[in-house]
């Protein structure tokens, strides 16, 4: 039975590596339809994907439409294929072609694929449900994710974490491994979510005490105050001060947390520019089903809360 990963998570495994070093190997995964992945090198002026396989005398390539679901009707831009250069790809083995000189071509399907990946884990995929993803690519409105075999999903900005950012480049990197959560599927469709895995207020205020200086980054300067990201999903207010800007590393003191109004009180003690320090989600929930989040404490007069 097939898995259904995001490209590039079987790559490097031993099993993967075993099916494509032979010819013998690759007529074992065609028989068996499985799934394989490999680097694709080229994608030529006709828009095929040419794929570099390690077994000798054998070159693979997938043509054209056969390189996405939705190729064939337009509903997929040739881009998608374009950017799979130099990148992992997913595919099966449809023909292995013998050429005069004795060497094999070997015709791939990354569309078979996605189809199957589709009819068999996506629609079948429920809210609530919590999904492995890779980061793709990054644009101002949210992150794109490969949510299985390639297929493409959406995490608006709003969507990433409770803590406010400016740009989803600020939480990830393109090629960055993650976990989401379904919001809703349909018309073949999936909508995603992000920030109820990263925690509570309660979870996240729960690993810092009152009294401790510890490093945060500026994400607001208002007139009343400065807004200073602690965690994802857990964000301080700090007094004014000079000479501060958003997107700065900074040191804070924690003078006090304030669960029944979901505040931070903060005293900034330096700021400074330089390296960007990113770090990975901190998950406090990675796999399984929820069917409702809150953020907010019991004590809260404010409800934050997801519903799925």
């Amino acid at each position: 039975m097939n898995n259904y990963y995001p490209e590039g998570a079987l790559f490097m495994s031993p099993d993967n590596q075993n099916s494509i070093k032979s010819i013998f190997a690759l007529q074992e995964a065609m028989a068996q339809e499985k799934i394989l992945e490999a680097r694709v090198t080229m994608c030529d002026s006709g828009h095929n994907l040419h794929v570099e396989l390690p077994c000798a005398n054998c070159s693979g390539i997938i043509y054209h439409e056969e390189g996405a679901l939705g190729i064939a009707d337009g509903s997929t831009k040739d881009i998608a294929l374009i950017t799979r250069v130099n990148k992992p790809v997913c595919f099966k083995v449809k023909q292995l072609l013998k050429n005069d000189s004795g060497s094999y071509t070997a015709v791939l399907s990354r569309r078979e694929v996605q189809e199957e990946c589709m009819e068999s884990f996506i629609s079948r995929l429920s809210p609530g449900d919590i999904i492995p993803a890779k980061v793709t690519h990054l644009e101002q409105f949210g992150a794109f994710v490969d949510i299985g075999c390639g297929i493409p999903s959406l995490i608006p900005i709003d969507a990433i974490s409770i803590s406010r950012i400016s740009h989803p480049s600020d939480r990830f990197r393109a090629g960055q491994d993650i976990h989401v959560v379904i919001k809703d599927v349909s018309g073949g469709r999936v909508w995603l979510s992000h920030k109820e895995l990263l925690g509570t207020w309660e979870e996240n205020a729960a690993r810092f005490n009152y009294g401790e200086t510890v490093s945060g980054v500026i994400r607001s300067v208002e007139d009343y105050g400065i807004f200073v990201e602690l965690a994802p999903n857990l964000a301080g207010l700090a007094e004014p001060k000079e000479g501060v800007s958003i997107g700065q590393n900074a040191s804070v003191y924690i003078k006090a947390l304030i669960p029944e109004k979901m505040k931070v009180k903060l005293i900034i003690v330096d700021v400074f520019s330089g390296a960007d320090i990113h770090r990975p989600p901190e998950y406090f929930i990675t796999e399984g089903r929820m069917s409702y989040w809150k953020y907010s404490p019991d004590s809260s007069a404010k409800l934050i809360e997801s519903r799925f």
